[in-house]
């Protein structure tokens, strides 16, 4: 188990240093990495949601936003204020007490798989010793929430999407944690920061993607069916369910909605680059330059360097994952829904067990090289 840093220890100690006792540090640390999430989540929407407004307009011969801010930079945070501000409506015959409930339950557990997403070593708000099963856990609960609200809503074509939502994360579910448990059985650890640092000692030659292809892909399409992207997107199928189960939602709850969407595509594309693209480490090994150039690799400007570097490699990572899943969905056709469902039982589920026992085989066969 790689210990990392532990920042609450350190924030006490910061605060220490200015008199404050250690105890009150450590409560006055409880409130602030939510706090840091939520404010590193919206933040992320916003600049995803102008990114991939500018790519699709590329893709399509045109501008995209180009008023709000520099270039639309702010577009999305104008989108968000525009919903806060619109009326709140409830259908009469709806569930009053559900369909209050169905976006809180979409859009809160996102927030908390952040807590166990490394962007450098030790920069981790709480790395927990089993993080990989703490993130596969806490997204099986949103599909929840997309059935309450579907059934809340008391509309054929909210049921239908609520529905949609349920059976596609449950069939891609099993697959996309079969994947997972293949990066799981090399690096020997549930913790996300072992798992990164153990692709990291070649730099590039390390990463997961060269042992686990087949894992690799498996992960990508079950991902993307996971956060209902196109060509996944039918529980919201405009030509045949008007919006799923957003049909009934206005306002502030549409916009959790729409939050939790682009959060889980995020949080997709993070846990993507850490599981096969060696999260922060840089292609060819820090430790490596910095022997060339006559650096010590503890010196504090060559930490300081390495954090910002590693932060920058994870976040470029996840940008072209998100940058694959905007290319989908302007060049994919929408699948079916017994196209989806076939594809997730018959075809990546007995591809996932089978990449399973060959990793189990390779584990044993060659030890050094499948982490034995």
């Amino acid at each position: 188990m790689n210990e990392g840093i532990d920042l609450g220890r350190s924030f006490a100690q910061l605060l220490g240093g200015l008199g404050v006792p250690e105890e009150i540090g450590r409560i006055l640390w409880l409130p602030l990495p939510m706090l840091v999430i939520i404010v590193s989540v919206l933040t992320g929407v916003i600049a995803t949601v102008w990114a991939e407004r500018k790519w699709s307009g590329m893709m399509q011969q045109r501008y995209g936003p180009t008023i709000i801010g520099l270039g639309g930079s702010i577009q999305g945070a104008a989108d968000g204020v525009k919903l806060l501000l619109k009326e709140d409506i409830t259908p009469v015959k709806a569930d009053p007490l559900l369909f209050v409930m169905g976006p809180i339950v979409v859009s809160i557990p996102v927030f908390f798989a952040y807590l166990v997403i490394p962007f450098g070593q030790g920069l981790v708000l709480s790395d927990i010793t089993i993080g990989v099963f703490f993130v596969i856990a806490i997204s099986s609960i949103a599909p929840i929430g997309a059935l309450m609200a579907g059934y809340a809503s008391n509309n054929k074509y909210a049921l239908l999407g609520g529905l949609r939502a349920a059976a596609q994360s449950i069939s891609y579910e099993i697959p996309l944690a079969l994947s997972v448990l293949a990066i799981v059985m090399m690096s020997n650890s549930l913790s996300t920061i072992d798992i990164v640092a153990q692709q990291t000692p070649l730099g590039i030659l390390s990463w997961n993607i060269w042992r686990q292809p087949i894992g690799f892909v498996i992960f990508l399409i079950s991902a993307l069916a996971e956060t209902e992207r196109a060509p996944f997107d039918l529980p919201e199928a405009e030509s045949e369910l008007v919006a799923g189960h957003h049909t009934e939602y206005s306002g502030m709850k549409f916009a959790l909605f729409y939050l939790a969407e682009y959060a889980n595509l995020i949080l997709a594309s993070l846990w993507a680059s850490l599981l096969f693209l060696g999260g922060w480490g840089f292609p060819v090994p820090l430790e490596a330059i910095a022997g060339l150039i006559g650096v010590e690799v503890t010196s504090p400007g060559f930490q300081v360097f390495a954090a910002l570097v590693g932060i920058s490699m994870t976040i470029l990572k996840a940008t072209f994952f998100i940058f694959l899943a905007i290319l989908a969905r302007w060049t994919l056709p929408r699948v079916r829904i017994d196209q989806l469902l076939d594809l997730g039982w018959k075809f990546l589920l007995p591809v996932a067990l089978f990449n399973l026992l060959l990793t189990a085989a390779l584990k044993i066969a060659f030890p050094g090289f499948f982490g034995g």
